[in-house]
């Protein structure tokens, strides 16, 4: 996808009320109870989409290597969901940002609910407000670089590793694209009614960013059949609903997340797209927290 026009914190804040600001209620129709809006994780077939999405958030914790001594930022935290999660499992320290108020408001109140408020907050700001010298151990964006533009990518990246301690580890989990992608006109649908800011790229060239701005690359998993499956219930949720969703957001806006909910299960089935999980360390040539050679064992194991 191309983005044409001049990118702001004010662009982005109005293309993200777009789509997220749309409606609680209907997200709770179409997400399941955990309220996560992006690709869920399978360890078998069988396994539903809550339950999926929660092995989801315990696979980024476990890549983050999370414990009660960490501050931990989730970079377009959505409605808290990842955050609770660290916190009320972990221990961690959360702060969870997003640029929708209706996702701040809604993950306030179930913060509240869950009484974590002591340890766990989400904030209705751009991460890039907060002063340089806060500092977290662990920081994710989940679902983000989506949004961010290519030309973006060098300050974005840059911007996480400088609100990052020595040592500390950054997950970015996001969309890809094949790296000779032809661009048609479902990029400039997608672009007018679903997502107005989303830009697409190859993770070689993202990779090649991540590096550029002395990035150490530790981990790479491919999740692109869990984002079809994942899609795929996202569509039957929308189906079992279609009558509430119907009167709730007009007939429109139900054909098209009907329409972009079977293209985009498709697009991931097929390869067009992929979704890559990449952990990052922030690395320094002091004696590092992370000494002992890592095994992905302890991420797998339930």
């Amino acid at each position: 996808m191309s983005i044409k026009e001049n990118r702001t914190k004010t662009t982005d804040a109005q293309a993200i009320s777009f789509h997220y600001d749309l409606s609680n209620e209907f997200y709770e129709l179409l997400l399941c109870e955990n309220m996560l809006y992006t690709c869920a994780y399978y360890r078998s077939a069988e396994k539903t989409l809550e339950n999926a999405q929660k092995d989801k958030m315990d696979l980024i914790c476990k890549k983050l290597r999370m414990h009660s001594k960490d501050s931990y930022l989730d970079i377009g935290c959505g409605w808290g969901s990842l955050a609770i999660w660290a916190s009320k499992h972990y221990g961690v320290n959360a702060t969870g940002v997003t640029l929708s108020k209706e996702q701040a408001k809604w993950a306030s109140d179930w913060i509240k609910r869950e009484g974590l408020s002591d340890r766990c907050r989400v904030l209705h700001m751009d991460y890039r407000d907060f002063p340089l010298e806060k500092k977290f151990s662990k920081i994710s964006a989940i679902g983000i670089i989506e949004h961010i533009g290519i030309a973006n990518y060098p300050s974005f990246f840059k911007n996480v590793r400088n609100r990052l301690e020595d040592d500390g580890l950054f997950l970015n989990h996001g969309i890809t694209c094949q790296k000779f992608r032809v661009e048609t006109s479902q990029n400039d649908f997608l672009q007018k009614n679903v997502f107005p800011n989303g830009e697409l790229d190859n993770i070689t060239n993202i990779m090649n960013v991540m590096e550029q701005e002395r990035w150490e690359i530790l981990d790479v998993e491919n999740l692109r059949l869990h984002y079809a499956k994942t899609c795929r219930d996202w569509f039957h949720n929308l189906e079992e609903h279609a009558e509430k969703i119907r009167d709730m957001v007009g007939e429109r806006i139900y054909r098209i997340y009907r329409l972009w909910l079977v293209c985009s299960s498709t697009a991931f089935y097929r390869g067009g797209l992929g979704l890559y999980q990449v952990l990052l360390q922030k690395f320094s040539i002091k004696e590092g927290k992370y000494d002992n050679p890592s095994t992905r064992e302890s991420i797998y194991t339930q």
